[in-house]
């Protein structure tokens, strides 16, 4: 795929090696923009680099990604949303995809689930990884 055609993708969690693995399972088919470690960094990242989609965890320092989330949609970010996240609890999830987010990702299954996310974010379509059960 042409470097003009990639998704352009921000990546933002607190922890570096993490960061690092996420950077390199998308670096064949994704342009990763930018990457920061706390929910405030974020905010000024999203509004100076406009990415095409932002990956975020939800226990970050100085702004949680929740809220990091909420202020986003409310200042009009266009970016689509997927959050990665140890919480494998339903009610996260829930949560998340209730702020707008386009998908919901645990960590455990980032190898088998983020590229799948991603995909279906950009074509409009939710993802919530499989080892979460979201009832009603």
């Amino acid at each position: 795929m042409p470097a003009a055609t990639k998704t352009r993708v921000l990546l933002a969690d607190d922890h570096p090696a993490l960061l690092a693995e996420t950077a390199r399972l998308l670096e064949h088919e994704h342009e990763v923009i930018g990457v920061v470690a706390d929910g405030l960094e974020l905010l000024e990242a999203a509004q100076r680099l406009d990415p095409d989609l932002i990956v975020l965890d939800i226990g970050m320092p100085g702004l949680d990604g929740f809220e990091a989330a909420r202020r986003l949609k409310r200042a009009g970010c266009r970016s689509r949303i997927i959050f990665l996240t140890v919480q494998e609890d339903a009610d996260y999830a829930k949560e998340a995809l209730a702020l707008g987010a386009d998908g919901y990702v645990v960590k455990s299954q980032i190898v088998s689930d983020l590229m799948l996310a991603i995909k279906d974010a950009l074509a409009g379509r939710r993802f919530v990884s499989p080892t979460l059960t979201l009832s009603p």
